[in-house]
């Protein structure tokens, strides 16, 4: 591969902060320059072309499995890279943010990987950025232990979890990096600053560079990240093939092309990973506007409904038909201090891990250390000594277009109880992003950006439909406004109430809440507060 010139440099807005420096290199920023000269154009035209999709599947075009890549489908004999160093046991995945605190504990949890989430549990805020790649840095050079002024210390073990990452998603910028006055793709910002500052480190330490890729919704995009990590381990001389990734499938557009995705990532591909709410946030706002797509409460949309069924047993065949790793979803259950609400937390995620174990996943995700050990009972008693399950090729499932669309069978219309639900965690959500926290504990739960997501959309859908209307809405987001007031005078009610209102209640449903909050908020709402 030729190397592209740099014809622009990366300026940096944002304001200077602590060690920033020790990120923001020259050479760091001449790299992400080439990725962006590289890689900018091929980005916004995929970004052009998941519009002209939306579109046509909102005119009415069926939905189906790749005509053009059927020989791919039925070709026995392709498969994926063998595991990488770090990555041959993923019994348990633990995610969250990459802040300092939690940087410690995901490592000494006792998980087998830890995804540093740069995507939906952090908030973008610069600050929030720069000091993520500062505490993975730390992290990788065993100097990240620290003690609270409360005397808490915090100290790296020595039996660790492998680190991967997930940057922000192709669809987000960065605002405070520029090239010729327009902000870098902020996927490109996460992966090239990690890349260029831990992947020889990475290597020298047993592992590699190790990503997870989110909200990819057809193979071109796979493509467009493989050929990034071609030309980043080129520009760097590392071994072509280091990088290893995991897709989330997590758009339902993905879900028809699982086998040409791990195909493009083929030589760097670490398998796929079945996410819950994004999924069931995709379907809703492609297919939202049908009246048989209708979904109930969220939390009554549980992994067992035929149309989630299809897609977990989909991606599992997939996956170890062609190789790889197949890794099941989110236990997003925060463990308390009350003795029988946690035994009965303890057992729904047991019931929902045992679920996985038994269909033929590898492993799977949680949110809080506590959850651990109970995760990795369960796969532990199907895996014993045995690394995984790629053995299992699930012959016995025969998945069809119909199958992972199979909505209507899902259940019954929203209850007032859901309404009221989704716009709670929607607005406490909003204002803990404001404010810059990414991954929030609500109700027992830990939640992320892909929670406030689900909950707006299903907001706009029931107002849609006419399963609920506008002023009872607004009555419900009044009273919790006030409510969230009176719990915390600090909290920024009105605009976390303006991004949802945003969100959920405009003739039009926004693809993300985040492009447009991070614009109007984190970055000129947070000037502003600075200046002032």
């Amino acid at each position: 591969m030729s190397l592209p010139p740099l014809t622009s440099s990366v300026q940096v807005l944002g304001a200077p902060g602590e060690r920033h420096e020790e990120i923001l290199t020259p050479a760091a920023l001449e790299f992400l320059g080439r990725l962006d000269s590289a890689f900018a154009d091929r980005r916004e035209e995929l970004l052009r072309e998941r519009s002209r999709r939306s579109g046509h599947l909102a005119g009415g075009t069926p939905l189906d499995f790749p005509i053009a890549t059927r020989a791919l489908r039925e070709d026995p004999h392709w498969q994926v890279a063998p595991p990488a160093p770090g990555l041959t046991d993923r019994r348990v995945e633990i995610t969250g943010p990459p802040e300092r605190r939690m940087t410690v504990n995901a490592l000494n949890s006792g998980a087998r990987v830890w995804m540093a989430d740069f995507e939906d549990a952090t908030a973008p805020t610069w600050g929030n950025v720069i000091g993520g790649q500062l505490n993975l840095l730390d992290a990788i050079e065993r100097r990240i232990d620290f003690t609270t002024p409360g005397g808490k210390a915090y100290r790296l073990g020595t039996d660790l979890a492998t680190i991967m990452v997930r940057p922000r998603g192709w669809h987000l910028t960065e605002e405070h990096l520029e090239i010729d006055g327009r902000p870098v793709s902020a996927s490109l910002v996460d992966f090239g600053l990690y890349f260029f500052h831990c992947a020889q480190r990475q290597i020298d330490s047993g592992h590699g560079p190790y990503f997870y890729l989110p909200k990819l919704e057809n193979r071109y995009e796979a493509r467009l990240w493989n050929d990034i990590f071609l030309l980043a381990q080129e520009l760097l001389g590392i071994p072509r093939g280091t990088v290893r990734a995991t897709v989330l499938v997590e758009t339902v557009t993905a879900a028809f092309e699982m086998e040409e995705i791990l195909h493009e990532l083929r030589e760097h591909s670490a398998g796929l990973n079945a996410g819950r709410w994004d999924y069931l946030f995709s379907l809703i706002k492609t297919f939202g506007h049908r009246t048989d797509f209708q979904l109930p409460d969220r939390a009554e949309v549980t992994m067992t409904a035929p149309f989630m069924r299809a897609y977990t047993e989909l991606l599992v065949r997939t996956c170890h038909r062609r190789g790889a790793h197949a890794i099941g979803g989110m236990a997003a259950h925060v463990p308390g201090h009350d003795a029988e609400a946690d035994t009965a937390v303890f057992a729904r995620v047991r019931l929902d891990k045992e679920r996985e174990a038994e269909d033929g996943f590898d492993g799977s995700w949680v949110a809080h250390p506590g959850l651990v050990p109970l995760c990795r009972e369960v796969f532990d008693g199907v895996l014993g000594d045995r690394p995984d399950q790629r053995d299992r090729t699930r012959e016995d499932v025969e998945v069809t277009a119909a199958d992972l669309l199979s909505v209507r069978r899902s259940g019954a219309r929203p209850s007032q109880e859901g309404v009221r639900s989704n716009v709670a965690v929607a607005l406490r959500y909003f204002d803990a992003w404001l404010r810059g926290r990414g991954a929030v504990a609500l109700y027992g739960l830990m939640e992320d950006a892909a929670t406030a997501e689900i909950a707006r959309v299903q907001l706009w859908q029931w107002l849609r439909h006419g399963h609920v209307d506008r002023a009872t809405v607004l009555a419900h987001l009044d009273a919790e406004c006030a409510a969230l007031t009176a719990e915390d005078p600090r909290a920024l009610a009105a605009e976390a109430r303006e991004v949802l209102v945003e969100g959920a209640l405009a003739p039009r449903l926004p693809g993300f809440f985040t492009p447009g909050a991070y614009t109007r908020h984190l970055v000129r709402h947070a000037a502003v507060r600075v200046g002032a």
